[in-house]
């Protein structure tokens, strides 16, 4: 039995007896092994932050990229293994251009979380790959005739499965976080703004660490009317401490993944 379990377990496209592929399964261990990102969806636009996380003090913390523009109007963010998460990165820029080309208008944030949810999912079906150990958060704007544009969110899983969301995240503590977003996100009504969304997502970041320096988050919004905008780190910190002088933002959040750890995921 303990060799038949094995066999399974190396199988990067096998079902084990009970339907499940482990592979998978250890790549979405890889994704809660990074540092946290969180998305929100605002009523006029996206909201996406991420903390990162450096091996070393000596390192620049701008190498680490956590947030990434896919086209005028999309971005994303991304945890897991910083590698895997490039290469994904880099095959939503190119679906995002292909599409331009050739219809001559911009892909649809849909359309593109699913062409890349369709990538990942080969690489769980066919001999000799192993599933992408890293998750994305796609969110931007899906222009309509009239100039305006409808904000949508979307989650890719290393099962290569899309799910589209109000509010969410990815990485480390990722339940805590969501369960933070739960209670903040304003269900009721038509959603924050993105002034407001940014700092319930700086908030939520915060669940997961004992202090937030404003070197260690990267933020950027996207809008109907200035597209893919990251914030500068002056940006960053005055935000930061509207967050500080709030009455409801969580005091004393350890970080239960160990935060503090050098790992190779991000």
């Amino acid at each position: 039995m303990n060799r038949n379990q094995q066999a399974y377990d190396r199988g990067t496209s096998l079902y084990s007896p009970d339907g499940r592929i482990y592979q998978v399964e250890y790549a979405r261990e890889a994704v809660k092994r990074g540092a946290p990102s969180v998305g929100i969806r605002a009523r006029d636009g996206v909201v996406l932050a991420a903390r990162s996380r450096t091996a070393s003090e000596l390192m620049e913390t701008e190498s680490v990229e956590k947030l990434h523009k896919l086209d005028d109007h999309v971005g994303a963010a991304s945890a897991g293994h910083v590698a895997d998460a490039r290469k994904l990165i880099d095959f939503a820029r190119r679906q995002a251009q292909v599409e331009q080309l050739r219809y001559g208008e911009a892909i649809g944030v849909e359309t593109l979380a699913k062409r890349v949810t369709d990538h990942i999912q080969e690489n769980t079906q066919y001999g000799g790959t192993r599933p992408f150990g890293a998750a994305l958060l796609v969110g931007g704007i899906d222009r309509n005739g009239t100039g305006g544009g409808t904000p949508r969110l979307f989650e890719t899983d290393p099962s290569g499965t899309p799910h589209e969301w109000r509010a969410v995240a990815i990485g480390g503590s990722q339940g805590e976080i969501i369960e933070f977003l739960e209670e903040a996100y304003d269900h009721e009504g038509e959603g924050p703004t993105v002034e407001e969304a940014i700092g319930i997502a700086l908030r939520a970041l915060r669940v997961a660490a004992d202090e937030l320096a404003a070197e260690s988050v990267s933020l950027a919004t996207v809008t109907v009317d200035d597209g893919y905008a990251p914030l500068s780190p002056d940006d960053v910190a005055e935000h930061l401490e509207h967050v500080d002088d709030d009455p409801d933002d969580p005091d004393d959040a350890a970080d239960p993944e160990g935060s503090d750890e050098a790992t190779d995921e991000d």
